[in-house]
């Protein structure tokens, strides 16, 4: 009787063996598929997203001068440039925070508001960018979706003020590899020109200067030390910065 029951536990000690390889041989099988689904990124599928031409900001009764200092990814996305992954995906050339940067800058540039440091700034900018791509549509469309916050802060008073900024653009789908690349580039790149648009032609941004300029007739000058009060891409701030909510 106990070599039975030594004979039957070994038999069962390999069953268990061998569910356990026959649960390890799927997973990896699963993964492999996973794998070979995942669309790469090669010439054929990347696409280029600018803006065709600078958006005119709107005027100011003292234009000031405004400088990016750093432009975040706050989507939560651990693929930003991948943009559709049906068809074999589509993917960016560049970061979402490049191109986004690219696109403010050259508005700002073009009505001559663009410093070429934070010391020459009158507010310097911080962005954080929390969609830019397609989001879900109706039907077949592809809905192109660009949405961020900027931080707009005065160094000189220390006092900052946050503002919206979205945009979106709807193209009908196609059949065919590169029309739909096409389309899904025209519809990112229609979103891109509406977010910023609506940065520098809002009247938040017009109310946000209006209210950090407030008495300011000296010329700027940048943090002592040159150091930046802004939050940090890791999340950790300044002791110094400040935020909407405490400057009021």
């Amino acid at each position: 009787m106990a070599q039975w029951g030594v004979t039957e536990t070994k038999m069962g000690s390999h069953r268990g063996v061998l569910v356990r390889a026959g649960f390890l041989l799927i997973c990896a099988l699963n993964a492999s598929n996973v794998c070979a689904d995942e669309p790469k990124s090669t010439p054929e599928n990347t696409i280029h997203v600018q803006l065709a031409a600078p958006v005119p900001p709107q005027k100011f009764p003292k234009a000031p001068k405004f400088f990016i200092s750093e432009v975040i990814d706050r989507s939560g996305n651990p693929q930003p440039m991948l943009v559709l992954r049906a068809k074999g995906g589509v993917f960016l050339d560049r970061q979402p925070t490049q191109i986004t940067r690219e696109a403010v800058e050259q508005s700002l540039k073009a009505a001559d508001l663009l410093a070429a440091d934070a010391a020459s700034a009158d507010l310097v900018l911080q962005i954080y960018v929390f969609h830019f791509g397609l989001a879900q549509g109706s039907g077949l469309d592809y809905f192109g979706k660009v949405e961020f916050s900027v931080m707009v802060k005065n160094l000189k008073t220390e006092e900052s003020q946050q503002i919206q900024a979205a945009g979106t653009c709807i193209a009908n789908a196609a059949v065919r590899k590169k029309n739909i690349q096409k389309n899904v580039q025209a519809n990112i790149e229609g979103a891109l020109e509406d977010a910023v648009r609506n940065l520098v032609r809002g009247t938040q941004l017009r109310e946000a200067v209006a209210s950090l300029l407030k008495g300011n007739a000296s010329a700027p000058v940048a943090a002592p030390g040159n150091g930046m009060a802004f939050e940090h891409g890791d999340g950790s701030g300044s002791k110094n910065f400040k935020s909407e909510s405490q400057t009021r």
